[in-house]
């Protein structure tokens, strides 16, 4: 009984980690965004030096699963779920990372005026931080039907990705003056396409815990 105690403690303690990074990735993602739109240098070196919080967050959460594997010797869904934490973890640390990379596209720019207002890159950032917070609203809840409603938003990230992606060719061949900021802001299109991509992986890994079987949701 008291094995099982420390057990269900340790897991609380990494799902709760796994919260603040959700968070703090919510919140990279939402800043570098705001970054972008208002040319705030400051906010995305800021953004930069902040990332290697998350990876502390990543590495507590392996310390703290490998120590549960040692001494409780888990089988079945118990070593699961701490597996997939392991997962989700590494999912949200690489959200993160290209957070970071958005807040140095705003760097490069260094406050030059965009050559048009955003409006679908902000509106990629808005569903993609929906994303991140139901996925691991579902991992908290165990709930499976959260989780594909999460993996389903992104059809609206790729559809706008996409149209992103047109546009900035159609700025490219109309003004080659413009080649180079619509690179990076084809780069940031892609850099939130590739989180929405992650919190994916992490509906996925909450069907697998739940289901014992791993669908493919990111098609």
């Amino acid at each position: 009984m008291v094995k099982r105690l420390e057990f269900d403690h340790g897991l609380e303690e990494m799902t709760q980690l796994l919260v603040k990074m959700g968070d703090r990735v919510e919140k990279a993602l939402v800043d570098s965004m705001e970054a972008l739109k208002n040319g705030d240098v400051e906010k995305g070196k800021y953004i930069v030096k902040s990332d290697i919080e998350l990876n502390q967050l990543e590495e507590k959460i392996g310390e703290i699963g490998a120590k549960l594997i040692a001494t409780q010797q888990p089988v079945a869904k118990d070593l699961r779920r701490i597996l997939i934490a392991f997962k989700i973890s590494s999912d949200l640390e690489r959200m993160g990372d290209l957070s970071v990379d958005i807040a140095k596209v705003v760097i490069r720019l260094d406050g030059q005026p965009l050559m048009k207002p955003l409006i679908d890159l902000p509106r990629m950032a808005e569903l993609v931080a929906v994303m991140i917070h139901e996925s691991l609203q579902s991992y908290i809840d165990e709930n499976v039907d959260l989780a594909y409603k999460s993996a389903k938003d992104d059809d609206q990230v790729d559809a706008l990705y996409a149209q992103i992606i047109r546009e900035m060719l159609t700025f490219m061949v109309e003004n080659p003056k413009t080649v180079s900021q619509a690179m990076l802001l084809s780069f940031v299109g892609r850099y939130i396409e590739r989180i929405a991509d992650h919190a994916t992986n992490i509906a996925e890994s909450v069907v697998y815990l739940m289901t014992g079987k791993r669908p493919d949701l990111n098609q």
